[in-house]
Protein backbone atom coordinates (compact mmCIF):
# COMPACT_ATOMS: atom_id res chain seq x y z
CA UNK A 1 0.00 0.00 0.00
CA UNK A 2 3.06 2.22 -0.32
CA UNK A 3 5.38 3.16 -3.14
CA UNK A 4 9.08 2.40 -3.25
CA UNK A 5 11.22 5.39 -2.40
CA UNK A 6 14.84 6.43 -2.35
CA UNK A 7 15.85 7.12 1.25
CA UNK A 8 18.96 9.03 2.27
CA UNK A 9 20.08 8.21 5.81
CA UNK A 10 23.56 9.49 6.54
CA UNK A 11 24.05 7.39 9.66
CA UNK A 12 22.90 4.12 8.08
CA UNK A 13 25.48 1.58 6.99
CA UNK A 14 24.08 -1.51 5.27
CA UNK A 15 26.55 -4.33 4.93
CA UNK A 16 26.08 -7.48 2.87
CA UNK A 17 27.23 -9.49 5.89
CA UNK A 18 24.41 -8.16 8.07
CA UNK A 19 21.81 -8.79 5.37
CA UNK A 20 23.15 -12.28 4.73
CA UNK A 21 22.32 -13.21 8.32
CA UNK A 22 18.62 -12.49 7.80
CA UNK A 23 16.25 -15.42 7.48
CA UNK A 24 13.74 -15.67 4.65
CA UNK A 25 9.98 -15.28 4.93
CA UNK A 26 8.37 -18.57 5.90
CA UNK A 27 4.68 -19.25 5.32
CA UNK A 28 2.88 -20.38 8.48
CA UNK A 29 0.74 -22.99 6.76
CA UNK A 30 -0.58 -25.06 9.64
CA UNK A 31 -1.81 -24.63 13.20
CA UNK A 32 1.37 -25.85 14.85
CA UNK A 33 3.51 -23.34 12.97
CA UNK A 34 1.08 -20.47 13.52
CA UNK A 35 -0.06 -21.08 17.10
CA UNK A 36 2.32 -18.53 18.66
CA UNK A 37 1.14 -15.86 16.22
CA UNK A 38 -2.67 -16.20 16.27
CA UNK A 39 -3.03 -12.65 17.61
CA UNK A 40 -1.67 -11.34 14.30
CA UNK A 41 -4.44 -11.01 11.75
CA UNK A 42 -5.42 -9.68 8.37
CA UNK A 43 -7.37 -6.43 8.24
CA UNK A 44 -9.86 -6.41 5.38
CA UNK A 45 -10.47 -2.79 4.45
CA UNK A 46 -13.51 -1.70 2.51
CA UNK A 47 -13.47 -4.81 0.36
CA UNK A 48 -10.70 -3.31 -1.76
CA UNK A 49 -7.48 -3.98 0.14
CA UNK A 50 -5.91 -5.32 3.27
CA UNK A 51 -3.28 -4.59 5.89
CA UNK A 52 -1.87 -6.49 8.85
CA UNK A 53 -2.75 -5.84 12.50
CA UNK A 54 -2.03 -7.33 15.90
CA UNK A 55 -3.94 -7.59 19.18
CA UNK A 56 -2.43 -5.65 22.07
CA UNK A 57 -5.52 -6.13 24.25
CA UNK A 58 -8.49 -8.47 23.98
CA UNK A 59 -10.48 -5.77 22.17
CA UNK A 60 -7.72 -3.60 20.67
CA UNK A 61 -5.73 -3.94 17.44
CA UNK A 62 -2.60 -1.96 16.60
CA UNK A 63 -1.89 -1.18 12.95
CA UNK A 64 -0.59 1.58 10.66
CA UNK A 65 -2.58 4.81 10.39
CA UNK A 66 -2.26 5.03 6.61
CA UNK A 67 -4.26 1.80 6.29
CA UNK A 68 -7.33 3.84 7.24
CA UNK A 69 -7.03 6.24 4.30
CA UNK A 70 -8.07 5.75 0.69
CA UNK A 71 -4.84 5.91 -1.29
CA UNK A 72 -6.61 7.38 -4.35
CA UNK A 73 -8.72 10.08 -2.72
CA UNK A 74 -6.83 10.59 0.55
CA UNK A 75 -10.10 10.47 2.47
CA UNK A 76 -10.54 8.62 5.74
CA UNK A 77 -12.08 5.15 5.42
CA UNK A 78 -15.17 4.48 7.53
CA UNK A 79 -14.08 2.12 10.31
CA UNK A 80 -17.31 0.12 9.88
CA UNK A 81 -15.79 -1.15 6.62
CA UNK A 82 -12.83 -2.70 8.44
CA UNK A 83 -12.79 -6.29 9.70
CA UNK A 84 -10.09 -8.04 11.76
CA UNK A 85 -9.45 -11.70 10.96
CA UNK A 86 -7.28 -13.08 13.76
CA UNK A 87 -4.94 -15.85 12.62
CA UNK A 88 -6.37 -15.82 9.07
CA UNK A 89 -5.05 -18.88 7.27
CA UNK A 90 -6.24 -20.80 4.21
CA UNK A 91 -9.71 -19.27 4.13
CA UNK A 92 -10.48 -19.41 7.85
CA UNK A 93 -9.78 -17.23 10.88
CA UNK A 94 -9.52 -18.09 14.56
CA UNK A 95 -11.78 -15.10 15.28
CA UNK A 96 -13.72 -12.58 13.19
CA UNK A 97 -14.39 -9.11 14.56
CA UNK A 98 -15.85 -5.86 13.28
CA UNK A 99 -14.40 -2.49 14.28
CA UNK A 100 -16.48 -0.07 16.34
CA UNK A 101 -13.93 2.72 16.73
CA UNK A 102 -10.69 3.67 14.98
CA UNK A 103 -8.28 6.28 16.28
CA UNK A 104 -5.34 7.65 14.29
CA UNK A 105 -2.35 9.20 16.03
CA UNK A 106 -3.24 12.90 16.59
CA UNK A 107 -0.08 14.10 14.80
CA UNK A 108 -0.46 11.87 11.75
CA UNK A 109 -1.32 13.46 8.41
CA UNK A 110 -1.98 11.37 5.34
CA UNK A 111 -0.16 12.77 2.30
CA UNK A 112 0.14 9.72 0.07
CA UNK A 113 3.92 9.98 0.27
CA UNK A 114 6.57 8.90 2.74
CA UNK A 115 8.49 11.08 5.17
CA UNK A 116 10.26 10.48 8.46
CA UNK A 117 7.62 12.57 10.24
CA UNK A 118 4.81 10.59 8.65
CA UNK A 119 6.39 7.26 9.53
CA UNK A 120 7.06 8.31 13.14
CA UNK A 121 3.32 8.93 13.69
CA UNK A 122 1.94 6.17 11.47
CA UNK A 123 -0.06 4.40 14.19
CA UNK A 124 -3.74 3.58 14.64
CA UNK A 125 -5.78 1.72 17.25
CA UNK A 126 -8.90 -0.21 16.36
CA UNK A 127 -11.50 -1.15 18.96
CA UNK A 128 -13.27 -4.42 18.24
CA UNK A 129 -16.99 -4.98 18.65
CA UNK A 130 -16.36 -7.87 21.05
CA UNK A 131 -13.21 -8.85 22.98
CA UNK A 132 -11.36 -11.92 21.74
CA UNK A 133 -11.17 -14.22 24.73
CA UNK A 134 -9.77 -17.34 23.19
CA UNK A 135 -7.16 -19.35 25.01
CA UNK A 136 -5.02 -19.73 21.90
CA UNK A 137 -5.21 -16.04 20.91
CA UNK A 138 -3.17 -14.06 23.40
CA UNK A 139 -2.60 -10.30 22.93
CA UNK A 140 1.00 -9.15 22.68
CA UNK A 141 2.64 -6.71 25.04
CA UNK A 142 4.53 -3.74 23.63
CA UNK A 143 7.97 -2.32 24.32
CA UNK A 144 9.73 0.92 23.43
CA UNK A 145 12.10 1.01 20.48
CA UNK A 146 15.01 -1.47 20.42
CA UNK A 147 18.65 -0.50 20.00
CA UNK A 148 20.44 -0.35 16.69
CA UNK A 149 21.71 -3.79 15.77
CA UNK A 150 18.95 -5.58 17.71
CA UNK A 151 17.62 -8.79 16.20
CA UNK A 152 13.91 -8.65 15.45
CA UNK A 153 11.23 -10.65 13.65
CA UNK A 154 8.12 -9.76 11.66
CA UNK A 155 4.83 -11.56 10.99
CA UNK A 156 2.83 -10.20 8.09
CA UNK A 157 0.46 -10.77 5.22
CA UNK A 158 1.40 -9.37 1.85
CA UNK A 159 0.91 -9.27 -1.89
CA UNK A 160 0.96 -12.84 -3.19
CA UNK A 161 0.72 -14.25 0.35
CA UNK A 162 -2.58 -12.88 1.58
CA UNK A 163 -4.05 -16.25 2.57
CA UNK A 164 -1.62 -17.09 5.37
CA UNK A 165 0.79 -15.13 7.53
CA UNK A 166 4.51 -15.30 6.88
CA UNK A 167 7.22 -15.17 9.52
CA UNK A 168 10.69 -13.76 9.12
CA UNK A 169 12.41 -14.99 12.26
CA UNK A 170 15.59 -13.00 11.95
CA UNK A 171 16.14 -9.48 10.66
CA UNK A 172 17.96 -6.50 12.11
CA UNK A 173 17.45 -2.92 13.21
CA UNK A 174 19.78 -1.00 10.90
CA UNK A 175 19.16 2.51 12.18
CA UNK A 176 17.03 4.62 14.49
CA UNK A 177 16.15 8.09 13.30
CA UNK A 178 13.51 10.66 14.25
CA UNK A 179 11.09 8.14 15.75
CA UNK A 180 11.59 5.73 12.88
CA UNK A 181 13.17 2.27 12.74
CA UNK A 182 14.98 1.18 9.60
CA UNK A 183 15.15 -2.61 9.48
CA UNK A 184 16.25 -5.31 7.08
CA UNK A 185 12.89 -7.07 7.43
CA UNK A 186 11.15 -8.11 4.21
CA UNK A 187 7.78 -6.41 3.57
CA UNK A 188 5.37 -6.00 0.66
CA UNK A 189 2.05 -4.34 -0.06
CA UNK A 190 -0.34 -5.60 2.61
CA UNK A 191 2.42 -5.77 5.23
CA UNK A 192 1.56 -2.27 6.42
CA UNK A 193 0.69 -2.40 10.11
CA UNK A 194 2.53 -5.69 10.64
CA UNK A 195 4.09 -6.11 14.08
CA UNK A 196 7.86 -6.17 14.42
CA UNK A 197 8.84 -8.34 17.39
CA UNK A 198 11.73 -8.71 19.75
CA UNK A 199 12.20 -11.32 22.48
CA UNK A 200 12.91 -9.83 25.91
CA UNK A 201 13.26 -11.97 29.04
CA UNK A 202 11.66 -14.84 27.17
CA UNK A 203 8.60 -12.80 26.15
CA UNK A 204 7.73 -11.87 22.57
CA UNK A 205 6.94 -8.15 22.46
CA UNK A 206 5.93 -5.74 19.70
CA UNK A 207 8.57 -3.03 19.33
CA UNK A 208 7.45 -1.41 16.08
CA UNK A 209 4.79 -1.40 13.36
CA UNK A 210 5.64 -1.64 9.65
CA UNK A 211 4.90 1.65 7.91
CA UNK A 212 6.59 1.42 4.51
CA UNK A 213 9.28 -0.17 2.39
CA UNK A 214 12.21 1.68 0.94
CA UNK A 215 15.62 1.41 -0.70
CA UNK A 216 18.95 2.46 0.76
CA UNK A 217 21.90 2.25 -1.63
CA UNK A 218 20.08 -0.38 -3.65
CA UNK A 219 19.18 -2.51 -0.64
CA UNK A 220 15.54 -3.16 0.27
CA UNK A 221 14.65 -2.07 3.81
CA UNK A 222 11.50 -1.56 5.82
CA UNK A 223 10.51 1.49 7.82
CA UNK A 224 8.80 1.03 11.16
CA UNK A 225 7.12 3.35 13.63
CA UNK A 226 8.72 3.53 17.06
CA UNK A 227 6.38 2.82 19.94
CA UNK A 228 6.83 4.29 23.42
CA UNK A 229 5.65 7.90 23.48
CA UNK A 230 3.72 7.74 20.16
CA UNK A 231 1.74 4.71 21.35
CA UNK A 232 1.05 6.34 24.71
CA UNK A 233 -0.31 9.42 22.88
CA UNK A 234 -2.49 7.23 20.71
CA UNK A 235 -3.89 5.34 23.70
CA UNK A 236 -4.65 8.65 25.44
CA UNK A 237 -6.47 9.83 22.30
CA UNK A 238 -8.54 6.63 22.28
CA UNK A 239 -9.52 7.17 25.92
CA UNK A 240 -10.38 10.82 25.26
CA UNK A 241 -12.59 9.94 22.30
CA UNK A 242 -14.31 7.16 24.21
CA UNK A 243 -14.97 9.56 27.06
CA UNK A 244 -16.41 12.10 24.63
CA UNK A 245 -18.71 9.49 23.11
CA UNK A 246 -19.87 8.37 26.53
CA UNK A 247 -20.62 11.94 27.57
CA UNK A 248 -22.58 12.70 24.39
CA UNK A 249 -24.74 9.63 24.90
CA UNK A 250 -25.69 10.38 28.49
CA UNK A 251 -28.57 12.87 28.63
CA UNK A 252 -28.55 15.32 31.52
CA UNK A 253 -24.92 14.64 32.36
CA UNK A 254 -23.00 17.63 33.70
CA UNK A 255 -19.30 18.40 33.75
CA UNK A 256 -17.44 20.51 36.29
CA UNK A 257 -18.41 23.74 34.51
CA UNK A 258 -22.12 22.96 34.76
CA UNK A 259 -22.58 22.51 31.01
CA UNK A 260 -25.39 20.11 30.15
CA UNK A 261 -24.91 17.27 27.67
CA UNK A 262 -27.96 16.28 25.68
CA UNK A 263 -28.78 13.48 23.29
CA UNK A 264 -27.49 14.20 19.79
Amino acid sequence: MRRWMALSIMTLVVTTTALAQDSHLRRLSNGDEAKAWEAVGRLNIGGTGFCTGALIATNMVLTAAHCLFDKDTGSRIDHSQVEFLAGWRNGRASAYRSVTQAVVHPDYEYTGGISSEGVSNDLALLQLDHPIRNGKIRPFSTEAKPERGAKVAVVSYGAGRSEAPSLQELCSVLALQQGMLVTSCTVDSGSSGAPIFMVKDGEVQIVSIVSAKAEVEGQAVSLGTSLGAPLAQLQAEMVAQQDGITRRLQPGMRNDTGAKFLKP
